[in-house]
């Protein structure tokens, strides 16, 4: 602490005022341990703070808008990070700004086909996210322009002003040659942005679970009527949460560059079984008819073309009947040092808003399974 006395001229009012001593807090100073030099040789403060915390990455996030965008928001928000925010829709937007102290969270309207507002959101950064995907075409963007021109189109932005990292957010059973419109796409798009920058990271999550998700959401709803596999493909579903700590332990961990991961959950389900393991915890039974797929493409295809929103594609169809291969090559959450949660543990979490008024506090489907059996008494037949 350091000491500064008042001067003792003092006249009128303040002559009447005693003097005290003012303690001055000693000002923090930072040591070369916090500074961290990137691939690049740019010098970086990394810190364990919160929210208000100067220093940190400059981290642009493109597809920050969807499901995955706001977990890796608020976690490099949450660290003192600034987050450039890419965005075409200022409703979309939103909530995200919450998500860091003011100032953290920059947002740039941007175009996927205008090369201009891609370097702009970039050029400040050190690490640039790619979420950006769809698992169904528009009519204004196919899967090829959003998968593999529109990814060549931000890595040659990453590559132009020589960024520290690049993340690209691919798919499970990426592979250029695959059945499927959107698997193949995938594929390509990692092969485009590989040679374009060989520093990428490829990121091949599993089918992922959360608030906002296309899987327990989906089989608790009443619109998911028709299926065309009798609901028999398999994979490992992963939490969102996690996908979220992983990529934001890629942007402090330069030996995650040129590494490909595939980030899935700790068990194997068909859809069949998470479909009974929905209508366990929602208290009800939703129905499933099963068609042929050339009938259900082209019933899914009419429907694409006539509606505005998100629902169903042909290209879904084809899906339902490749199961998830992992690629034994590939790194995974124990390269990473997290335990992924298992599907079981948060479909009450999840999915409680969608049981009925008169059985909306009962609590979750294995804690009722539990009581059920201690009504009975097990008898062995040898004793």
């Amino acid at each position: 602490m350091h000491k500064l006395w008042a001067s003792p001229a003092c006249n009128g009012l303040r002559a009447a005022t005693k003097c005290h001593p003012i303690r001055i807090k000693s000002i923090s100073t930072r040591g070369l341990g916090d500074v961290s030099v990137t691939r690049t040789g740019r010098p970086i403060i990394r810190i364990q703070g919160g929210r208000s915390s100067l220093g940190g990455h400059t981290a642009t996030v493109f597809g920050a808008t969807g499901f995955l965008g706001r977990y890796i928001v608020h976690r490099l928000a949450s660290r003192g990070c600034t987050v450039v925010v890419p965005f075409r829709d200022d409703m979309a937007k939103r909530h995200l700004k919450v998500t860091g102290d003011l100032g953290r969270i920059v947002f740039m309207e941007f175009d996927l086909r205008n090369t201009p507002s891609l370097e702009e959101s970039v050029r400040h950064s050190d690490v640039v996210y790619n979420l950006v995907g769809r698992d169904y075409p528009t009519k204004n963007f196919d899967l090829e322009d959003v998968h593999v021109e529109g990814a060549e189109r931000i890595a040659e932005a990453v590559a132009k002003y020589d960024i520290d990292r690049f993340i690209h957010m691919s798919s499970y059973n990426a592979d250029k040659n695959s059945a499927s419109a959107f698997y193949r796409t995938k594929g390509r798009g990692e092969e485009v942005v590989r040679s374009i920058f060989p520093e990428t990271t490829i990121v091949r999550p599993a089918p992922v679970f959360g608030f906002e998700d296309r899987l327990l959401h989906k089989l608790a709803g009443q619109a998911n009527l028709f299926t065309s596999n009798h609901m028999q493909e398999r994979f490992w579903p992963v939490h969102c949460i996690d996908i979220g700590s992983a990529l934001s332990v890629m942007a402090e961990d330069d030996s995650t560059a040129a590494e490909t991961y595939e980030l899935y959950g700790p068990k194997n389900y068909s859809m069949a079984e998470i479909a009974a393991l929905v209508d366990r915890e929602i208290i009800k039974h939703r129905r499933h008819i099963n068609l042929p797929p050339r009938v259900l493409k082209r019933l899914f295809d009419i429907y694409n073309r006539l509606i505005w929103w998100s629902q169903t594609s042909a290209d879904s169809v084809e899906r339902e009947f490749i199961d998830q291969k992992i690629d034994p090559k590939a790194k995974t959450f124990k390269d990473l040092g997290i335990e992924p949660g298992e599907l079981a543990n948060y479909t009450f979490h999840y999915l409680q808003n969608y049981r009925s008024s008169s059985f909306y506090d009962l609590p979750p489907a294995t804690e009722r399974e539990k009581r059920e059996e201690k009504k009975y008494l097990h008898v062995i037949d040898d004793q």
